[in-house]
């Protein structure tokens, strides 16, 4: 249990600290732009595509909460296959939620509009993303995952 604590909050850890740096190279100043992507900061006072900006600060509390429960279910079924990813998801998830208290909405700064237009997004987004398709293919793929 310890061991896969340690390593839950490792990867969060990492996680966090990375996407935190990025994240104040945009808000002092960086931008950069190209054809089709921008590097831009944007701040989101919703979730994806500013969903649920009508929230405002309730939104950071029930954001805390969700991720407060998503470590204790995971610590609670006692999956180590599982431990890294909601490492990783908790780490971009608490770092979005930290902007949300340091910044009043969560930086974005990846700005894609070559041929569409697409949400502006971070790498702690992309962190997450990457953690629920590992979760799924654990999750689809039992025979992967020991307890």
């Amino acid at each position: 249990m310890l061991k896969s604590l340690s390593i839950l909050v490792l990867a969060a850890l990492g996680i966090f600290i990375v996407d935190q740096n990025i994240k104040w190279l945009f808000v002092e100043g960086f931008r950069y732009y190209t054809e089709c992507i921008d590097l831009i900061l944007v701040y989101n006072r919703g979730v994806a595509f500013s969903m649920f900006a009508f929230l405002e600060e309730g939104l950071k509390w029930i954001q805390l909460i969700l991720l407060s429960g998503v470590v204790g279910y995971t610590l609670w079924l006692k999956k180590r296959c599982y431990i890294l990813p909601i490492g990783i998801m908790v780490g971009a998830g608490f770092s979005n939620v930290y902007d949300r208290f340091i910044h009043g909405g969560v930086v974005d700064y990846v700005y894609w509009h070559c041929g569409f237009n697409f949400a502006v997004f971070n790498f702690a987004d992309v962190m997450i993303d990457l953690a629920v398709v590992w979760l799924l293919i654990l999750n689809f793929r039992p025979q992967s995952c020991k307890s």
